[in-house]
């Protein structure tokens, strides 16, 4: 995720397009360091989102509103007074930074035209909307830096605003061979590391595409490149800079799954695995990436307390099953204590009163053994203590057998549980696991008085050859899908071996074509604790010969026939349904 230099590039290009020469006719400030600007211009009103956010920060075009505070902020109300109905003259990126200015004019209580610039700088938490004077003097901006915040600049009224050069870096579209020999191949450094050090706007994704274009381990040393490979490696640089500056671009996200993992301007090559799609516009890109990122971000806050229940369960299951597999361990000579009482039983008839040991033969293995004994006792009280022994960890043996067996599958289903919360969409989702959590006895139920309606609902996707497909998102649902939605010829896949969903096709009772079957194994693939692998052994048969024992645990089946097919975890071009 980089809203990098070439991203700024994109924007400025697209708001050139649209927004240059438009009026503001409304500006708004929503959040304490967001404004929202409505403009009009040649291609009707638009609205643009202005945010310095130090977790999100962000620029884009959209059609959406947002709600207001009843007072306007003091910085919004200064806006307001200034640039109210002023045109943007000009908007540029100063240096391929992550700035854009917007130049505007306006006319002040006087009737007179003048000058100013809103400045938004996307820099993490460092990032701010400043506004300047003609004279480049900050007349305010939405957070203010003193002294004490930063040793680098202060952002004040009354300051002369400046972009502090802090990092040492040049601008790539001014780069030429002999400034990227030097700069970067200098460096001590992997390759990747250089080149997003040494230029503006480069983040290490597109340093790490340009990379995988020159067909180049990034993670290699500079010194470790030979002369061919470093010119190579600067025409692609020089590609990507020429496409830049000519203002072409290829806005779009990448994704694994459903979840948005990355972003760019230009089309990431190195991503050719994953599911790429492309838009028309940056801020396409932007709005959906944010929105459909914040869902997964925000499920995985809301799962905290959730998963902290689970892991500490497991933790502790874990370290007993561990326990419990030593002593087990330890039940392995039992035989031998059976052995020695045998022995004594047959060859003590002549030991010395108060004898310390045995020497016998072992008739069993045909060896001659030493068998320790107490002087104190007489051989039938020796034998009878070895036996004694022996049963003691025969019945010690036989109860660790169970206890392993019950530790393992409460193993197995928490483990289960972890990786629904993983699958998980909507909070309606997070509500069912946790139901299932209640039910299992690991987390107390608060009795409110009203019990709460559970919306949750499984996947359902259409395959190629227009079969359903659902898949259930957690262990109750498995259970709902399998044994109470399924007939007996559907077909059931499930991830072997391993904690993931039961996924049904509904046959309507055809005879499913090998694509489906294929999809199916897919989609049993990605919903499963293996989606990160490259290769997922999938188990399917028709429903009718899936089993649940009596008392097992959400989601637990059995059964004895099946079939298997070996699939990748890619469900791209399989249609979820609306």
């Amino acid at each position: 995720m980089a809203f990098d230099g070439i991203v700024i590039a994109n924007l400025v290009k697209e708001l050139n397009e649209n927004i240059l020469n438009g009026r503001i006719s409304k500006i708004a400030q929503p959040e304490n360091d967001e404004l929202l600007l409505t403009l009009k211009g040649t291609k009707g009103q638009v609205r643009l989102v202005l945010s310095a956010s130090a977790s999100l920060p962000l620029i884009y075009l959209t059609s959406e509103n947002k709600t207001s505070p009843m007072t306007a902020p003091n910085f919004c109300m200064l806006l307001r007074k200034h640039i109210a109905n002023g045109r943007i003259t000009r908007i540029y990126q100063p240096n391929m930074e992550r700035i854009i200015n917007f130049e505007i004019e306006h006319l002040n209580e006087l009737g007179d035209l003048c000058h100013k610039t809103l400045i938004v700088e996307i820099m993490g938490k460092h990032s701010n909307i400043i506004f300047c004077n003609e004279d480049g003097m900050i007349i305010d901006s939405i957070k203010h830096i003193s002294a004490q915040v930063s040793s680098v600049r202060e952002v004040l009224p009354g300051r002369t605003y400046f972009i502090p050069e802090t990092q040492d870096k040049y601008n790539p579209l001014t780069a030429n061979q002999n400034n990227f020999f030097e700069k970067v191949f200098e460096k001590p450094m992997t390759v990747t590391k250089a080149i997003y050090t040494t230029y503006n706007g480069i983040s290490p994704v597109i340093a790490s595409e340009l990379c995988f274009r020159a067909g180049i381990d990034g993670d290699r040393p500079t010194q470790a490149l030979n002369e061919e490979e470093k010119l190579h490696l600067y025409h692609h640089f020089q590609w990507l800079m020429e496409d830049i500056a000519e203002g072409k671009f290829s806005p779009n996200i990448v994704k694994k799954g459903k979840e948005p993992v990355e972003f760019a301007a230009v089309s990431l090559k190195q991503y050719d695995d994953l599911d790429i799609s492309n838009f028309h516009t940056i801020s396409e890109v932007l709005e959906q990436y944010y929105a459909e990122k914040n869902i997964y971000t925000r499920i995985r806050q809301k799962s905290v307390d959730l998963r902290k229940v689970v892991t500490t369960v497991l933790e502790r299951n874990r370290k007993k099953y561990d326990l419990q597999a030593k002593q087990l361990k330890d039940t392995e000579k039992r035989d031998k204590y059976k052995v020695y009482g045998e022995l004594i039983n047959t060859y003590g008839y002549n030991l010395e009163e108060g004898a310390k040991k045995l020497e016998a033969l072992n008739y069993y293995t045909n060896e001659m053994i030493t068998i320790p004994l107490d002087p104190q006792l007489t051989p039938q009280e020796n034998s009878q203590k070895y036996f004694d022994k022996y049963n003691k960890l025969k019945r010690t043996s036989e109860a660790l057998n169970d206890l392993i067996q019950e530790t393992h599958s409460e193993i197995e289903h928490l483990e289960s549980i972890a990786t629904s919360m993983d699958i998980a969409v909507s909070e309606e989702d997070l509500t069912q696991i946790k139901e299932e959590l209640i039910q299992s006895g690991y987390i107390k139920k608060k009795n409110t008085g009203k019990k709460e309606r559970i919306k949750s609902k499984p996947f359902h996707y259409i395959s190629s050859d227009g079969y359903h497909i659902y898949v259930g998102k957690n262990n109750l649902q498995n259970d709902e899908l399998t044994f109470k939605f399924a007939v007996g010829n559907d077909w059931w896949f499930h991830a072997k071996g391993m904690p993931g969903s039961h996924v049904i096709v509904k046959t309507n009772g055809d005879e499913l074509p090998d694509r489906t079957f294929e999809e199916a194994g897919r989609l049993a693939a990605y919903y499963s604790k293996g989606r990160d692998n490259d290769k997922v052994e999938i188990d399917y048969l028709e429903k009718k010969n899936v089993k649940k024992p009596n008392g097992s645990k959400p989601g637990f089946v059995v059964y004895y026939t099946n079939y298997s097919l070996t699939t990748s975890p890619d469900i791209s071009g399989i249609s979820l349904a609306e």
